[in-house]
């Protein structure tokens, strides 16, 4: 087991990777609680199916009343509605101020059930159980939450952080493919912003770990989490460098609302979104040739990534909604080498729609010798 420490300005928990740990997880949240009257596993219909009984019997062996609540998978449900009708449910089933919730699923359930342990009652423990590549490598740790409007993603929500992350491989086996990949695009993301020997690694074993094999798979995951962790130390509430975790994420939450949350995963809109960021970091000659081709190249290792249809323009005006908006200006993260990035204040509308532009004549580039 890999216990990875995260020492946050308001919040110290344990960031638990390993094989078989769902089964462990009651027994090994009960000491990090004052005191839990119930528990309630907020999860989807197909995760509970899978993995849900071994997390439920845990708590049931320990005594404690749980309570499964369901949400569809999927962005679209990430929605204020969606946490209305949650709350609803734990007034109806009499959750307290000692009630644990515990977040069952991939990225999109745990930002809600964190939320929703923010604000009931004004705040209650929570946990999270990432069942996704995508989740156990980024969303689940660091503390952000939060839900959707139609006017753009994760405007609102609360930073609040868990209790404790457990991160069982075993979940990884039931993914499919497209999944894998799509979450890998995080890695590749850590890599490039910080990690230069996690880039270097995915790049030497990108076959093995596209295909998931857990000797390459489980050092990627464990240098993504300690990534995160070290950022998440030095600036919990995104003041400085934690906005270094944005690199490709401005245009891909773009692309996303585009296309309405349907066409592309999450982590395959931020791979075209650190694309774009790359070709915007090689206009302002802050990235070479080569390092730019290194980066594009380990994007597509984990692709494909599936085309979609939107404009550029429309996509520049998109990310004018985008949450990391301050003071009327947009923050850029453009790479500069593997490993570093500057946090760029001054990007013109024009300099983005070419950038974009670029990126999506790549795209029907590639969709055109694919097709």
């Amino acid at each position: 087991m890999s216990d990875i420490r995260v020492e946050a300005a308001s919040a110290s928990y344990t960031v638990h990777v390993d094989r078989n740990l769902l089964a462990s997880i009651a027994e090994r949240t009960a000491p990090l609680a004052r005191k839990i009257s119930q528990v309630f596993i907020v999860t989807s219909p197909e995760i509970d199916r899978l993995w849900g009984a071994p997390v439920r019997n845990g708590f049931e062996t320990l005594g404690k009343r749980v309570t499964t609540l369901l949400i569809p998978a999927g962005e679209s449900h990430k929605r204020m509605t969606t946490i209305e009708r949650l709350l609803e449910e734990l007034a109806q089933h009499g959750a307290d101020r000692d009630t644990l919730l515990v977040a069952l699923g991939g990225g999109v359930l745990g930002d809600m059930t964190g939320f929703l342990a923010a604000i009931w009652m004004r705040g209650v423990p929570f946990i999270q159980v990432p069942t996704t590549l995508l989740s156990q490598v980024d969303s689940s740790v660091g503390g952000k939450t939060g839900a959707n409007l139609a006017a753009g993603k994760n405007l609102v929500g609360a930073f609040y952080h868990p209790l404790a992350v457990f991160a069982d491989l075993d979940t990884l086996s039931t993914l499919p493919p497209r999944e894998l990949r799509a979450g890998l695009q995080e890695s590749v993301k850590a890599g490039v912003i910080r990690y230069p020997q996690l880039f270097a690694f995915m790049e030497q074993n990108a076959e093995a770990i596209r295909n998931g094999e857990l000797s390459v798979l489980q050092p990627v995951i464990e240098d993504s989490i300690r990534m995160k962790a070290e950022v998440v130390e030095a600036d919990e509430r995104e003041s400085g460098l934690r906005m270094i975790l944005n690199f490709g994420h401005t245009v891909g939450h773009a692309i996303e609302a585009a296309t309405g949350y349907k066409q592309l995963l999450h982590g395959e809109a931020i791979g075209w979104g650190m694309i774009a960021a790359v070709r915007l970091a090689q206009s302002r000659n802050l990235l070479d040739e080569a390092t730019a081709t290194r980066i594009t190249k380990l994007v597509h290792a984990f692709g494909p990534l599936p085309p979609f249809e939107a404009e550029a323009q429309h996509l520049v005006t998109l990310t004018g909604s985008d949450k990391k908006k301050r003071s009327g200006t947009l923050s850029f993260i453009l790479p500069t080498s593997i490993g570093t990035v500057d946090i760029v204040r001054d990007v013109t509308e024009a300099e983005l729609l070419t950038a974009v532009e670029t990126m999506l004549a790549e795209m029907r580039t590639a969709n055109a010798v694919t097709a």
